[in-house]
Parts: structure tokens; C-alpha cells; sequence
């Protein structure tokens, strides 16, 4: 490399969706972006920090990471593949699924975190398969009057639901010590 060539373009950070992509490729970033940013704005607490809610509402940013680790098992598993989502078996004998994920975490911060981290790298790995087979077109599993949407709907529903609750961690994050901003810091990974 001569003295005058430009320094090598910093490689962008693994949430930034690309500047020019497939419809697909823009898709996944899409979604990424808002999971890598919903993390962001939950990392690092303790029990009691997963805890803290605004006195307006029971929602905690441990109950999001919980809902969202529900959400990502119930589209790629359920709705997508028509197998029961692994994130379902944690909920106690006895309760509902859909009460239990608003609840607010039963456990150590480090399970809470590990529970929605495993649930989104299983479907990362489902839609990067679904990506590489071309499938975003086909049928899901679940069927709303008399129509199965694509794949590519249920993962529209799924940036939306994002959309809605990293909005939601944003406030509660600021309310509980001040953290705000769009994307991460180019440094920062999941604790």
C-alpha cells in the first residue's frame, strides 16, 4: 500500500443493514438492526435493573427480553415451521404462555439475558436457512382464515413487533440511568 492510498474502510458494525442489497438481505438487516439495538438498550443490568418499571406500567425490560424471546420461538417455530417453540417449555407447569412472558423475570439477570440470546440465535440460524432456500415467498405453518401468509409476512410482524417494544426499552432505559442513542456503540457486544 502506497503512502498516499486511502486507509481501508472501517468494516461497519454487525447491526448496520447494507447501503445496497437484495430486497431479502435488506429485510434481515432490518430486523437485526432492532434486535442488536433492543440488546443494546437491556445490556448490563442486574436483577433489580431488569426489574425497574416507570410507575405508569409493569412493563420491564426483563419482561421484554422474556416476551421477545417468546416472539422470536412463536414466528420462526410455530407460525413458520408448525413446531412448538422452545421458549414455551420454560414456563412453569400450570401457566399460560401468554400471561407467563408479561410476568416479570423469575430469575438471575445472566439466565434472563441467556434466554432471549439463545432464542435469537436459534432464529437467526432458521432465517438465514429459509434466506439460502429462497423460501421468504412460501407458506408458513399458521393459518389465519383460510390463508397460510408467507414467511416473509410473519417476519414483517416480527420487525414490527420490534419496532414497538426496543421503542419501549428506549424509555425505560433513559428513565432507569440515562442510556440513549439509536444504534450501539461501534465497540459494544452483548454482555
Amino acid at each position: 500500500m502506497s503512502p498516499d492510498a486511502p486507509p481501508a474502510p472501517t468494516p461497519p458494525p454487525p447491526w448496520e443493514p447494507p447501503l445496497a442489497g437484495t430486497e431479502a438481505e435488506h429485510l434481515v438487516g432490518m430486523l437485526d438492526r432492532l434486535r442488536w439495538t433492543f440488546r443494546w438498550k437491556a445490556d448490563g443490568l442486574d436483577d433489580a435493573g431488569l426489574r425497574f418499571a416507570l410507575p405508569s406500567s409493569a412493563l420491564t425490560l426483563g419482561v421484554l427480553l422474556r416476551h421477545l424471546a417468546v416472539c422470536e420461538d412463536d414466528v420462526f417455530a410455530w407460525r413458520i415451521a408448525g413446531r412448538r417453540p422452545e421458549s414455551f417449555e420454560a414456563a412453569p407447569a400450570g401457566h399460560d404462555v401468554r400471561s407467563w412472558q408479561f410476568e416479570g423475570p423469575d430469575g438471575p439477570a445472566a439466565d434472563v439475558y441467556a434466554f432471549y440470546d439463545a432464542a435469537v440465535a436459534r432464529s437467526r440460524a432458521r432465517l438465514a436457512a429459509i434466506v439460502e432456500e429462497g423460501r421468504l415467498d412460501a407458506p408458513g405453518h399458521l393459518e389465519f382464515e383460510g390463508v397460510r401468509p408467507s414467511v416473509r409476512r410473519h417476519v414483517c410482524d416480527l420487525v414490527e413487533e420490534y419496532g414497538r417494544h426496543t421503542g419501549h426499552a428506549d424509555l425505560l432505559r433513559e428513565a432507569l440511568d440515562g442510556r440513549v442513542g439509536e444504534d450501539p456503540p461501534p465497540e459494544w457486544r452483548p454482555g
